[in-house]
């Protein structure tokens, strides 16, 4: 089939709501699915309301008993797509005829799990292909079309055996293909050469025609045909709810041992943490004793000083290493005086102790002094190496 680019999807996905999301999922999947393509139709839905969607028209390739058939299928994309399942038929041809069971009606609609339990992200198209391809391997949607005449051809006007006797066979007519069923739009499909005819090898598992053994020449079944096909009936429900038990059965496994996984993990998980825990509250305990002697030590050599203090002299204590450096906290210590000394000038001053020419005459007398010691420090500290003070 032709490429479809983006753009063309883009432009007959505009109504769709989700369009780039449409878009990245059907070109995926055509991409995968060569047979599929992608066409712009009206459906018709059960109401009888009509509109225009999305479809994906083709076959998908299904290994049954080591053979590949080509199983026609057409996947409707509703405009909430994909927050929304696909509405998915299997679409026979002229030469097949549809095989209901759990997963297919009469009418050619598929119902799977995975449908029913859509949700973006997690399911998409392809998921969705793959499954139908795995379903139909193990249960054909289709089977060829017998070329066979049943017996008694000419007492056929009282009508085929009622379907409803014949729970193993599919509610259509024997007399012509399939009507188009209701609910999804008319399509031809071109089988090509995918699909022989009947008369050579069956590219479908093939199922033979309703048997009219036992059926008397007035229309009425006999008592053994019945038998066989209430058996049958019942043979075909027990399998299928078997392997309903069993799907299930396995999927509460898998979920059993997922969680088993999970809390294994989980329990590796607490004993690291509590491993963590045990090594954390050991360090702790060890910082503890740390700190508890590093504070018996700082207590005893604060008593020590504090005993000590009261007998010394603060210049005593203080005694610079070399004569540079006594002169360099002499002249500092004898600026911070001339400092201080004219802050409590100036507070005489406002108070009134000390008039204005007073204050004048010690304040420039102190400054002059207090330029000499500056000076003076600035050259010391020079000498010792020391950085600039001012």
């Amino acid at each position: 089939m032709a490429v479809v680019n983006e753009g063309a999807l883009k432009k007959m996905l505009k109504q769709y709501k989700y369009r780039d999301l449409t878009v990245r999922e059907i070109t995926n999947v055509i991409s995968q699915y060569k047979d599929l393509k992608p066409v712009m139709d009206a459906y018709v839905f059960n109401d009888g309301s009509t509109r225009d969607l999305m479809s994906l028209t083709g076959t998908v390739p299904v290994s049954y008993r080591g053979n590949i058939y080509n199983i026609p299928v057409c996947l409707w994309l509703l405009d909430t797509y994909p927050y929304n399942p696909p509405i998915c038929f299997v679409k026979p041809t002229s030469a097949m005829m549809i095989k209901t069971g759990k997963h297919i009606d009469a009418n050619g609609k598929i119902y799977l799990p995975y449908l029913h339990e859509w949700k973006h992200p997690q399911s998409d198209l392809y998921g969705l292909i793959q499954v139908m391809i795995v379903v139909f391997g193990e249960e054909p949607p289709v089977f060829s079309r017998p070329t066979t005449q049943a017996p008694y051809q000419a007492f056929q006007a009282a009508g085929p055996p009622n379907p409803s006797y014949m729970p193993g066979m599919p509610a259509v007519s024997s007399y012509g293909p399939n009507p188009n069923p209701g609910g999804y739009p008319a399509y031809q499909y071109q089988g090509g050469n995918s699909y022989p005819a009947t008369a050579g090898p069956a590219h479908y598992p093939s199922q033979p025609p309703v048997s009219t053994v036992g059926q008397s020449r007035d229309g009425t079944i006999g008592e053994d045909t019945i038998r066989a096909s209430l058996i049958s009936a019942v043979s075909d429900k027990l399998r299928w709810r078997m392997k309903e038990e069993m799907d299930r059965a396995q999927a509460e496994l898998d979920a059993l041992k997922r969680t088993e996984e999970d809390l294994k993990k989980g329990h590796q998980k607490l004993e690291e943490m509590v491993s963590r825990l045990d090594q954390e509250v050991t360090e702790v305990d060890r910082n503890i004793e740390l700190l508890k002697r590093k504070d018996e030590e700082l207590s005893e050599a604060l008593e020590k000083m504090e005993n000590q203090s009261e007998n010394n002299d603060i210049d005593d204590v203080i005694v610079p290493t070399a004569p540079l450096y006594k002169q360099i906290l002499n002249l500092y210590a004898e600026e911070n005086a001339i400092e201080d000394t004219i802050f409590y000038l100036g507070e005489a001053l406002r108070r009134g102790v000390i008039d204005l020419e007073v204050f004048l005459k010690h304040v420039r007398l102190l400054s002059r002094k207090q330029f000499q010691l500056r000076a003076l420090m600035q050259k010391a500290r020079k000498t010792a190496g020391l950085s600039d003070l001012y």
